[in-house]
Protein backbone atom coordinates (compact mmCIF):
# COMPACT_ATOMS: atom_id res chain seq x y z
CA UNK A 1 0.00 0.00 0.00
CA UNK A 2 1.04 3.41 -1.05
CA UNK A 3 1.31 5.97 2.09
CA UNK A 4 0.73 9.25 0.53
CA UNK A 5 -0.47 11.71 2.40
CA UNK A 6 -3.30 13.07 1.05
CA UNK A 7 -7.00 13.11 2.55
CA UNK A 8 -8.50 10.71 0.13
CA UNK A 9 -6.51 7.95 0.94
CA UNK A 10 -6.80 8.30 4.76
CA UNK A 11 -10.88 8.69 4.49
CA UNK A 12 -11.09 5.51 2.45
CA UNK A 13 -8.45 3.22 3.79
CA UNK A 14 -9.91 2.81 7.52
CA UNK A 15 -13.30 1.84 6.49
CA UNK A 16 -11.68 -0.88 4.06
CA UNK A 17 -9.74 -2.55 7.13
CA UNK A 18 -12.63 -2.00 9.32
CA UNK A 19 -14.72 -4.08 6.86
CA UNK A 20 -12.07 -6.92 6.57
CA UNK A 21 -11.74 -7.05 10.49
CA UNK A 22 -15.61 -7.25 11.07
CA UNK A 23 -15.81 -9.87 8.08
CA UNK A 24 -13.23 -11.67 9.84
CA UNK A 25 -14.74 -11.89 13.28
CA UNK A 26 -18.17 -12.50 12.30
CA UNK A 27 -16.49 -15.35 10.01
CA UNK A 28 -15.34 -16.61 13.45
CA UNK A 29 -18.18 -16.23 15.00
CA UNK A 30 -20.28 -18.58 12.83
CA UNK A 31 -17.44 -21.00 12.13
CA UNK A 32 -16.89 -21.48 16.03
CA UNK A 33 -20.26 -22.86 16.20
CA UNK A 34 -21.93 -20.17 18.19
CA UNK A 35 -25.16 -20.62 16.71
CA UNK A 36 -26.67 -23.92 15.23
CA UNK A 37 -27.42 -24.43 12.04
CA UNK A 38 -30.49 -23.11 10.79
CA UNK A 39 -30.03 -20.61 13.53
CA UNK A 40 -31.21 -16.80 13.03
CA UNK A 41 -27.95 -14.56 13.57
CA UNK A 42 -28.96 -11.64 16.11
CA UNK A 43 -28.10 -8.78 14.75
CA UNK A 44 -28.66 -6.44 17.93
CA UNK A 45 -26.62 -8.86 19.95
CA UNK A 46 -23.54 -8.67 17.51
CA UNK A 47 -24.04 -5.22 16.99
CA UNK A 48 -23.35 -4.30 20.76
CA UNK A 49 -20.82 -6.90 20.65
CA UNK A 50 -18.60 -5.73 17.83
CA UNK A 51 -19.20 -1.76 19.08
CA UNK A 52 -20.66 -1.62 14.83
CA UNK A 53 -24.12 0.01 13.67
CA UNK A 54 -26.20 -2.19 11.45
CA UNK A 55 -25.01 -1.28 8.31
CA UNK A 56 -21.46 -2.68 8.37
CA UNK A 57 -22.55 -5.58 9.98
CA UNK A 58 -25.00 -6.42 7.12
CA UNK A 59 -22.66 -5.87 4.52
CA UNK A 60 -20.21 -8.09 6.22
CA UNK A 61 -23.23 -10.61 6.63
CA UNK A 62 -23.58 -10.39 2.64
CA UNK A 63 -20.01 -11.54 2.41
CA UNK A 64 -20.38 -14.61 4.62
CA UNK A 65 -23.44 -15.41 2.20
CA UNK A 66 -21.53 -15.46 -0.84
CA UNK A 67 -19.40 -17.85 0.92
CA UNK A 68 -22.06 -20.50 1.67
CA UNK A 69 -21.96 -20.07 5.63
CA UNK A 70 -25.43 -18.23 5.91
CA UNK A 71 -28.54 -17.47 4.27
CA UNK A 72 -29.83 -13.75 4.00
CA UNK A 73 -33.77 -14.33 4.34
CA UNK A 74 -35.34 -11.14 2.53
CA UNK A 75 -36.48 -8.61 5.72
CA UNK A 76 -35.97 -11.14 8.30
CA UNK A 77 -32.28 -10.73 8.89
CA UNK A 78 -29.99 -13.76 8.27
CA UNK A 79 -29.73 -17.70 9.60
CA UNK A 80 -26.44 -20.58 9.78
CA UNK A 81 -26.89 -22.21 6.04
CA UNK A 82 -27.05 -26.13 7.51
CA UNK A 83 -25.21 -28.56 5.14
CA UNK A 84 -27.37 -32.37 5.39
CA UNK A 85 -25.26 -35.19 5.23
CA UNK A 86 -25.58 -35.53 1.31
CA UNK A 87 -24.09 -32.48 1.13
CA UNK A 88 -20.79 -32.72 3.62
CA UNK A 89 -20.55 -35.99 1.33
CA UNK A 90 -20.36 -34.56 -1.93
CA UNK A 91 -18.59 -31.84 -0.99
CA UNK A 92 -15.73 -33.70 0.86
CA UNK A 93 -14.71 -35.80 -1.76
CA UNK A 94 -14.78 -32.99 -4.21
CA UNK A 95 -12.49 -30.92 -2.07
CA UNK A 96 -10.46 -34.53 -1.28
CA UNK A 97 -9.94 -34.45 -5.29
CA UNK A 98 -9.22 -30.98 -5.53
CA UNK A 99 -6.71 -31.03 -2.71
CA UNK A 100 -4.64 -33.73 -3.96
CA UNK A 101 -4.31 -32.21 -6.96
CA UNK A 102 -3.24 -28.90 -5.00
CA UNK A 103 -0.69 -30.61 -3.40
CA UNK A 104 0.56 -32.71 -6.31
CA UNK A 105 1.35 -29.33 -8.40
CA UNK A 106 2.70 -27.63 -5.18
CA UNK A 107 5.42 -30.47 -5.00
CA UNK A 108 6.46 -30.13 -8.87
CA UNK A 109 5.97 -26.20 -8.40
CA UNK A 110 7.04 -24.81 -5.07
CA UNK A 111 9.76 -22.74 -4.42
CA UNK A 112 12.07 -23.09 -1.22
CA UNK A 113 10.43 -20.19 0.35
CA UNK A 114 7.56 -21.56 -0.30
CA UNK A 115 8.02 -24.57 2.02
CA UNK A 116 9.97 -22.57 4.21
CA UNK A 117 6.85 -20.70 4.96
CA UNK A 118 4.55 -23.86 5.33
CA UNK A 119 7.22 -25.49 7.94
CA UNK A 120 6.78 -22.34 9.87
CA UNK A 121 2.84 -22.43 9.78
CA UNK A 122 2.73 -26.03 11.01
CA UNK A 123 5.19 -24.90 13.55
CA UNK A 124 2.92 -22.81 14.97
CA UNK A 125 0.43 -25.06 14.37
CA UNK A 126 1.79 -27.42 16.26
CA UNK A 127 2.14 -25.19 19.22
CA UNK A 128 -1.17 -24.24 19.30
CA UNK A 129 -2.44 -27.72 19.15
CA UNK A 130 0.08 -28.68 22.14
CA UNK A 131 -1.65 -25.54 24.16
CA UNK A 132 -5.67 -26.95 23.24
CA UNK A 133 -5.71 -23.44 21.36
CA UNK A 134 -8.26 -24.47 18.67
CA UNK A 135 -9.46 -21.31 17.05
CA UNK A 136 -5.74 -20.75 16.59
CA UNK A 137 -4.94 -24.40 15.22
CA UNK A 138 -7.77 -24.18 12.82
CA UNK A 139 -6.35 -20.50 11.81
CA UNK A 140 -2.91 -22.08 11.05
CA UNK A 141 -4.57 -25.23 9.56
CA UNK A 142 -6.46 -22.96 7.19
CA UNK A 143 -3.29 -21.26 6.10
CA UNK A 144 -1.16 -24.27 5.61
CA UNK A 145 -3.99 -25.68 3.08
CA UNK A 146 -3.93 -21.55 1.80
CA UNK A 147 -0.23 -22.11 0.83
CA UNK A 148 -0.59 -25.55 -0.44
CA UNK A 149 -3.17 -24.06 -2.89
CA UNK A 150 -1.51 -21.26 -3.49
CA UNK A 151 2.14 -23.22 -4.27
CA UNK A 152 -0.19 -25.28 -7.21
CA UNK A 153 -0.18 -22.01 -9.22
CA UNK A 154 -3.20 -22.86 -11.31
CA UNK A 155 -6.07 -20.14 -11.32
CA UNK A 156 -8.89 -22.46 -12.30
CA UNK A 157 -7.63 -24.62 -8.82
CA UNK A 158 -7.59 -21.90 -6.92
CA UNK A 159 -10.87 -19.80 -7.55
CA UNK A 160 -12.90 -23.56 -7.42
CA UNK A 161 -10.88 -24.69 -4.54
CA UNK A 162 -11.57 -21.88 -2.41
CA UNK A 163 -15.21 -21.78 -2.95
CA UNK A 164 -15.16 -25.41 -1.26
CA UNK A 165 -13.29 -24.26 1.38
CA UNK A 166 -15.34 -21.21 2.63
CA UNK A 167 -18.91 -23.51 2.37
CA UNK A 168 -16.88 -26.16 4.66
CA UNK A 169 -15.11 -24.40 7.07
CA UNK A 170 -17.67 -24.45 9.35
CA UNK A 171 -18.20 -27.86 9.73
CA UNK A 172 -14.01 -28.47 9.43
CA UNK A 173 -13.76 -26.85 12.58
CA UNK A 174 -16.02 -28.48 14.14
CA UNK A 175 -14.69 -31.60 13.18
CA UNK A 176 -11.91 -31.53 15.45
CA UNK A 177 -14.15 -30.98 18.69
CA UNK A 178 -14.81 -34.47 19.41
CA UNK A 179 -14.87 -35.13 22.96
CA UNK A 180 -11.65 -36.86 23.01
CA UNK A 181 -9.66 -35.19 20.90
CA UNK A 182 -9.07 -38.08 18.46
CA UNK A 183 -9.68 -36.72 15.65
CA UNK A 184 -7.71 -33.30 16.32
CA UNK A 185 -4.93 -35.27 16.90
CA UNK A 186 -4.82 -37.56 14.22
CA UNK A 187 -4.98 -34.50 11.85
CA UNK A 188 -2.00 -33.10 13.40
CA UNK A 189 -0.25 -36.51 12.49
CA UNK A 190 -1.46 -36.19 8.77
CA UNK A 191 0.14 -32.60 8.68
CA UNK A 192 3.08 -34.32 9.74
CA UNK A 193 3.10 -36.85 6.77
CA UNK A 194 2.11 -33.60 4.42
CA UNK A 195 5.14 -31.65 5.55
CA UNK A 196 7.67 -34.83 4.94
CA UNK A 197 6.06 -35.15 1.72
CA UNK A 198 6.26 -31.80 0.47
CA UNK A 199 10.02 -31.91 1.63
CA UNK A 200 10.84 -34.79 -0.78
CA UNK A 201 8.55 -33.56 -3.46
CA UNK A 202 6.55 -36.38 -3.00
CA UNK A 203 3.68 -35.62 -5.57
CA UNK A 204 2.13 -38.86 -5.66
CA UNK A 205 1.95 -39.28 -2.19
CA UNK A 206 1.52 -35.38 -1.18
CA UNK A 207 -1.67 -36.27 -3.37
CA UNK A 208 -2.55 -39.58 -1.49
CA UNK A 209 -2.38 -37.79 1.67
CA UNK A 210 -4.26 -35.25 1.27
CA UNK A 211 -6.98 -37.40 0.07
CA UNK A 212 -6.97 -39.33 2.73
CA UNK A 213 -7.48 -36.20 4.82
CA UNK A 214 -9.89 -34.87 3.63
CA UNK A 215 -11.97 -38.02 3.96
CA UNK A 216 -10.98 -38.92 7.49
CA UNK A 217 -12.35 -35.35 8.33
CA UNK A 218 -15.55 -35.68 6.19
CA UNK A 219 -16.08 -39.26 8.34
CA UNK A 220 -15.47 -37.09 11.28
CA UNK A 221 -18.05 -34.64 10.70
CA UNK A 222 -20.66 -37.25 9.74
CA UNK A 223 -19.85 -39.12 12.96
CA UNK A 224 -20.72 -35.50 14.77
CA UNK A 225 -23.75 -35.19 13.07
CA UNK A 226 -24.51 -39.12 13.90
CA UNK A 227 -24.39 -39.97 10.03
CA UNK A 228 -21.38 -42.29 10.33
Amino acid sequence: MNHIETEEPARTSRPATLHGEIVTRLRDYVVEGHLRDGARVPERELCEEFGISRTPLREALKVLASEGLIELLPNRGARIKALGPADIDELFDLMAGLEALAGRLACERMTAEEFTHIEELHRSMYAFFLRGDRHGYFTCNQQIHEAILSAARNGALTASSRILLARLRRVRYAANLDSNGTRWSAAVREHELMLDALRRRAGDEMATILFSHLRSTKTAVLRNLGQA
